[in-house]
């Protein structure tokens, strides 16, 4: 454990170090610095704030992905686990599907414009 750790830190000092020693410098010009959308100029109010319901949606595709990530581990060790493995993850599930059901009552998927 310990090596690896080593390792990953010694391989992330010298990707840092590379890049910042033998990296392109970038001259800063005023074109440069413009912000841009696909290559054209943006357009529109810059300013605008983002809907509640971007953020709210944002934050739950993020919290489900997270418990979809849960599920994988548990998948492989599923024979290693034995029945409390399935009786847990079976009270995971029931905790995702609860809360699932919460955020499509309360409406947090629906999308209006």
């Amino acid at each position: 454990m310990f090596l690896m750790m080593a390792v990953a830190s010694l391989l992330a000092g010298l990707f840092f170090i590379g890049a910042t020693f033998l990296g392109g410098k970038v001259n800063k010009t005023r074109e440069k610095m413009l912000p841009f959308e696909c290559g054209s100029e943006s357009s529109g109010g810059r300013h605008l704030k983002l809907s509640v319901k971007f953020y709210l949606t944002a934050i739950l595709f993020v919290v489900f992905d997270i418990e979809s990530v849960f599920i994988y581990p548990w998948a492989i060790q599923f024979k290693n686990l034995g029945w409390t493995g399935l009786g847990s993850m079976f009270g995971f599930l029931a905790v995702v599907v609860v809360a699932l059901v919460y955020v499509v009552k309360k409406g947090a998927l629906e999308w209006e414009s």
